[in-house]
Parts: structure tokens; C-alpha cells; sequence
């Protein structure tokens, strides 16, 4: 492959829903650009872009695939971004480092909460162009139109057809250009012959190309001048014209393909080829250093680049892949890893077509390669040959949406689980584990069961583990409603020293988040003074251990007021113990309650969709704090208890056939029901009893 610069490199990224056919489209364009001899298909596991064994058993996929070709004189890094909501991260990451993105949308099903979040996240730090490819015009209910209404309705007055389908449906094979105002049919190589438009077909395409160039030449006061008057651009003015529009979302041009059947798609790639934003037009990106947030100018001067994405591969390793925002990363060079403060050394780079690689000595400004075998370098890490320490703004990744606890099968597994876990993460920022030190479980969470299901896989077969998944436990928390006192004396007495100390304590409600207020209000000489750490130290074990339903205790006030001591047999542990027990006679006195976290929901569904996931948010406890359109969709505002979202991201899949979509954000404390709690409690006393037994 020649050496492109930055003006003739477009990073593409192919997004939508899942079912929409976007790894046959990306295989096709494939085959256009002579990459494949032949284009493979999702049954028999044989595309370009999905080729580890997860995802040809699964035939879906899991990772986003970097596919790098040649096409009319440019460098194309085209990403195919997996469809299914589990994988927003691979998503949020192939955005962040695209000059443009494909948003694929079915004929048959129209926009669907894939679309419109690749549109949303298009829309985050520097605004990315889109168009819109209404794939699958092959089927027997395609309906291009009420699709292209949908996503103006959607998406504003920008979106425009650039190709409309004069015979969508099991015969298609015909597109209007409305460009050219030409009627395009196309062969089963999927090269088409042109021809001009005539009658009704040419009214409605050249209809469509004066609304067109008035679109365009709004994007420029000079052009709109010119139109005014002569009426028309010339192909330069066109062509100049175009591209500024998209590029600054005055115009956002839909396709109409056929992925299977090769329609379409020779003419959307000359389009894009010709007139889409390429790695030049990015001007600045985000940095941080310190505190501080500043825009950086792309350019000369020092190497910086950004891994958007880390993988393992069986027999090759770790690979990095990265878009260079400065300078060049080059072979046999060191460069500082900015997020890790290590020094890494260049080996070997690659450009990649699915798992084929070949090698480069270089990746230059605005290109995107991909590094073999760094040492501790991961996703979203910076690598610069600046000694500023600047960091590229890391990507924001949305917040898990499914929890399991984990253990290993088999006892002395469990350093390989803690391996296993943080590599996942390192891949993976949207896979998250920790250790709960409250809970006392390994803690895992991701973007839905779909998502924890693959990288359980890669762990499982890396490591060679067998893993035992369960309901993680909740947090609740134990607090109490009134005031009250209790003295507790503690006396041994069994040869030698004995122990002996009393308490005598008053607790009384705090406000919401305050914690455990201790102090002492000690008079006279009943008490030694350095008694108080003691018997603060009893009462703090015994905060953190709970006491009716082994649940963290918060919000109170503590008041150590009297007592008493004996000049021999008082220690430090005497007064330890007699302060746990008066703290829990008195608690248990101060009628206490439960305390369950409630987290924040924000759902995103299909309006025909609305009726049940509100019913279903009132079945899990929850309330609904507002809701609004968006498009075609609903935005539900929730407040639900956690312990009743565990399964909701599977539940949500299910109720809204895969099209609906979630987020949580944790809200605060609140109390939890008199009859659900008496179930937490019961649970708790039971297994007491089966551990004293």
C-alpha cells in the first residue's frame, strides 16, 4: 500500500442496530474495493470482520473490527462496530476516533435505538458527519420512504437523499442518483450502467437535486450568492460546497443499498470517496493535563496518538490500536505511555483488515494503525513523545448495567480470576470488576448479559477457569427511627485478671448521609478518658459488621455519657466488648429499619413500547420522575431499588424485542418497605442460626 497524508485518509466508522446488515454491507464494500474475491456470509462464519471463534459460533459481533483498503485514490480505515446495545463501548470507541460514520438503518424497521445512539455519541467532543445508509432495500417490505420521513422526523431537515431505490423489494436493483439525475443498474458484481432519467423519474430526481444544491449552497454565504444568481453551482462549487455542508451538519446525505445483493453500495463508496470529511478536517482535539482541559491543534511538533481499543489474540498477543493526532509513530522508536508514566517500545506496526495484518514502518498524522505486544500500554491510554504530560481525554463510557458476583469453581484459582478480571478490563473499560469489602464478594459488571457472556468466554478460555456466578448481595443499610439508652456491664471473672467495664450510652437519629456521630459527654471519674477510643472502636466494628440484618449502619448519634471501671480488672477490650453490646441493645431498642440503595434510570424505548416498560418500572418498586419524546422514542426518568434491577437490562431486551435501552446512575438511600425488609432481616437471622449450628 502507497503513503497517503491526512487529506487523502478517511477514518470510517459503520454503526446501527444490530439485524440491519452491517457486516454484510462492510463485506461488500470489501469486495468493491478488490479486497475479497468473494463476499462471505454471517451462517458459515466467514466475513472479514468477525472472525474469532466467539463470534462465528455466535454469528454476531462482539468487537469492533478495523478493515483497511484502498478506494479512488484513498486510504479507507472502515471500523465495523458490533450492533447489539451490550457493545455500546465498542461503539463510544470507534466514534471518538472517526472522521465520519455509516449509520445503517433496516428498509423494514426503520430507526432503532442503535441509530440514534451512534447520532447522540456523534455529537460528543468533536462533532462527527454521518450518513445514513438504508440498507436491506432488498426486502419484501422495504419501504424507503416512510424510513427517510423517520429519520427526518428524527434527525432534522438535514438529512437528504443522496439515492433513492426505483425498485425497492425482492427485485431491486435500480437507483435514482440524485447528484447525477441518473437512473443506476446494477449487475450481480455489483458494478452499475448508467443511464438517463426519464419521465416521472426524472421530474421526482431532479425535484430532488434542486432541493439539494439549495441545502448546499445554505452552507455558504459565497455559494448562496452564486445560486441566487445563476441558479446553479458548477461541479467545483459542487464539490466544495458538498463537502463543507456535511462537514458541518448542514447536510447529512442518505444511501439506499442492498449489502446482500451488492446494490447501492459502488456509488455511496464514490460518494464518500469524493466528497466525505477525511483525517484533515479534524483541527484540534482534547487534552488534559492537570486539571485543565485545553483544545490541541493537529499537526507537526510532537507525537501523540490514542488507543481506542486493546485486544488478545490466540498465538499473536496483545495488540493496540491507535489513531495518531500528531507527528508519527514510528518502528524502533520509544514513546512515553502518558497514562501509565512507562516508556514503550515501537516493534512492530500493522494496518489490519479483520485478523489480516501487514506491515508498516510508520503511521503518520490522521491514520490509524495498530501495535504488537506493548508492555502495559491499554484502551484509552495516551502515548506522545511530549514530555508535557498531556493526556487525550479519555473516552466517557457509560455506566454498567448488570451485576454478578463471582467466584472460581475450584479453590487456588483464584489469583488466575484476578488476572483474568483485570486483563478483561484492560480490553475493556466497560467491564468492570472490584472486590467488595462490604459485601465480601468479587463484584463483575457490564453492559448486559450478552456482554458478560463473551468476556467470561475470554477469561474462561485464556485462563483455563471454571466460574460459579450468583445474585450479587445488596448494600442495604441499617439505621434507626427514635432515640434511646442502654447500660451494658461486662464482667469476667475465671482466674487471674478478670475483665470488667460498663457502659452506658444514648443514640438518636442523624440526618440522611451523615454516617456515625460518636463523642462523649463523660463527667466526674466513673470513667477513664482513655477508655473513649475503646469503646468507640467496639461500637465502630460492630457499625460495619450490622446488627439486625448484617448491613453497614449509618445516619446516627452517639453519646457515651457514664460508666464505670474497676482500677485492676478494666482494659481495653473489656470496654471494646461492653461498648458493642450497649450499642446494640440500645439499637435494637431505637426501632430500626432498613435503608436500600435506589438508583436514577434512564430509558430510551420505541413509543409503541411505553405502556409496558412503565408498567413493568411499577412492578419492580419503581417511580417514574418524568418522561419526554426524543424522535421516535420515549425517554423514561426512573427511580427503582437496586435490588430490583439485576435482571432488568435482560427484562428491557425482552420487552422491547432488543430495541429499548438503559442507563443507571446511583441516586441515594432510601427506606425500604416494613414487608421487605422483614424479608432481608429473616434471611439474614436464618442463616446466623444455620452458622452457629
Amino acid at each position: 500500500m502507497k503513503s497517503y497524508t491526512a487529506d487523502n485518509i478517511i477514518n470510517i466508522a459503520v454503526t446501527g442496530q444490530a439485524g440491519t446488515g452491517k457486516t454484510i454491507l462492510s463485506e461488500s464494500i470489501l469486495f468493491n474495493s478488490n479486497i475479497i474475491r468473494t463476499m462471505g456470509s454471517i451462517e458459515s462464519g466467514s466475513t472479514v470482520s468477525d472472525y474469532n471463534d466467539f463470534e462465528s459460533s455466535s454469528q454476531h459481533s462482539i468487537s469492533l473490527s478495523v478493515l483497511t483498503f484502498e478506494h479512488m485514490d484513498k486510504k479507507i480505515n472502515m471500523i465495523d462496530v458490533p450492533g447489539y446495545i451490550d457493545f455500546i463501548g465498542e461503539l463510544k470507541s470507534t466514534i471518538r476516533v472517526s472522521d465520519c460514520i455509516l449509520n445503517v438503518v433496516s428498509s423494514t424497521d426503520g430507526v432503532m435505538i442503535g441509530n440514534d445512539l451512534s447520532y447522540e455519541y456523534s455529537k460528543e467532543n468533536h462533532f462527527v458527519p454521518t450518513f445514513f445508509v438504508v440498507n436491506l432495500c432488498d426486502r419484501e417490505q422495504s419501504n424507503f420512504d416512510s424510513v427517510l420521513n423517520s429519520l427526518k422526523d428524527s434527525f432534522g431537515r438535514s438529512v437528504f437523499p443522496f439515492m433513492i431505490p426505483m425498485n425497492e423489494g425482492e427485485g431491486f436493483n435500480k437507483i435514482g442518483d440524485v447528484l447525477k439525475k441518473e437512473v443506476h443498474t446494477y449487475d450481480s458484481s455489483g458494478k452499475y450502467a448508467s443511464s438517463p432519467a426519464e419521465g416521472d423519474d426524472l421530474n421526482k430526481l431532479d425535484s430532488l437535486h434542486n432541493e439539494l444544491i439549495e441545502l448546499i449552497a445554505e452552507s455558504s454565504e459565497e455559494l448562496l450568492e452564486i445560486f441566487f444568481e445563476n441558479g446553479e453551482l458548477s461541479e467545483d462549487e459542487l464539490r466544495g460546497g458538498l463537502h463543507k455542508a456535511i462537514l458541518s451538519d448542514n447536510l447529512t446525505p442518505v444511501f439506499c443499498t442492498s449489502g446482500q445483493k451488492n446494490v447501492g453500495v459502488a456509488r455511496a463508496m464514490e460518494i464518500i470517496a469524493k466528497y466525505s470529511p477525511c483525517a484533515s478536517d479534524t483541527k484540534e482535539f482534547s487534552c488534559i493535563s492537570g486539571d485543565s482541559e485545553n483544545m490541541v491543534q493537529v499537526g507537526g511538533g510532537d507525537t501523540m496518538a490514542f488507543v481506542f481499543k486493546t485486544s488478545v489474540e490466540e498465538h499473536v498477543g496483545e495488540i493496540s490500536f491507535f489513531r495518531v493526532y500528531n507527528g508519527s509513530v514510528d518502528v524502533g522508536t520509544d514513546i512515553a505511555n502518558v497514562s501509565t508514566n512507562e516508556v514503550e517500545k515501537i516493534r512492530q506496526l500493522y494496518i489490519t483488515t479483520g485478523k489480516e495484518r501487514s506491515d508498516v514502518s510508520s503511521i503518520p498524522v490522521g491514520d490509524i494503525g495498530a501495535a504488537l505486544k506493548l508492555k502495559n500500554t491499554h484502551t484509552c491510554n495516551t502515548l506522545s513523545s511530549s514530555k508535557s504530560g498531556m493526556e487525550i481525554k479519555k473516552i466517557n463510557f457509560p455506566s454498567d448495567n448488570m451485576r454478578y458476583a463471582v467466584v472460581p469453581a475450584n479453590k487456588g484459582d483464584e489469583e488466575k480470576l484476578a488476572t483474568g478480571l483485570s486483563m478483561m478490563h484492560q480490553q475493556d473499560p466497560t467491564f468492570t470488576y472490584n472486590v467488595d469489602p462490604e459485601l465480601k464478594q468479587t463484584i463483575i459488571a457490564g453492559q448486559g448479559e450478552m456482554h458478560l457472556e463473551s468476556c467470561l468466554s475470554r477469561i474462561k478460555d485464556r485462563f483455563g477457569l471454571e466460574l460459579n456466578l450468583s445474585t450479587p448481595k445488596i448494600p442495604y443499610r441499617e439505621t434507626i427511627t427514635m432515640n434511646a439508652e442502654a447500660k451494658y456491664r461486662h464482667k469476667k471473672q475465671s482466674g487471674g485478671s478478670g475483665q470488667f467495664a460498663e457502659v452506658w450510652l444514648r443514640i438518636a437519629p442523624g440526618t440522611r448521609g451523615q454516617g456515625v456521630d460518636f463523642k462523649e459527654s463523660l463527667v466526674g471519674q466513673n470513667v477513664d478518658r482513655g477508655f473513649v477510643p475503646s469503646v468507640e472502636k467496639g461500637i465502630n466494628a460492630m457499625c460495619l459488621d450490622g446488627i439486625i440484618a448484617g448491613c453497614k449502619v449509618v445516619d446516627l448519634n452517639i453519646d457515651f455519657y457514664d460508666g464505670k471501671m474497676h482500677p485492676v480488672d478494666s482494659n481495653d477490650m473489656a470496654f471494646q466488648i461492653a461498648g458493642r453490646h450497649a450499642f446494640s441493645d440500645a439499637f435494637k431498642a431505637a426501632k430500626p429499619k432498613l435503608l436500600e440503595p435506589i438508583y436514577k434510570v434512564k430509558i430510551k424505548v420505541p413509543d409503541s413500547f411505553t405502556g409496558d416498560v412503565m408498567g413493568d418500572i411499577s412492578q419492580r418498586r419503581g417511580k417514574v420522575a418524568g418522561m419526554g419524546a426524543s424522535g421516535n422514542f420515549q425517554e423514561i426518568n426512573a427511580e427503582v431499588p437496586l435490588a430490583n434491577l439485576h435482571d432488568y437490562a435482560t427484562a428491557l431486551k425482552a420487552m422491547t424485542s432488543g430495541t429499548g435501552f438503559f442507563s443507571t446512575e446511583f441516586s441515594s438511600y432510601e427506606d425500604m418497605p416494613a414487608n421487605e425488609a422483614q424479608k432481608v432481616i429473616a434471611a439474614y437471622s436464618s442463616s446466623e442460626a444455620v452458622e452457629e449450628e
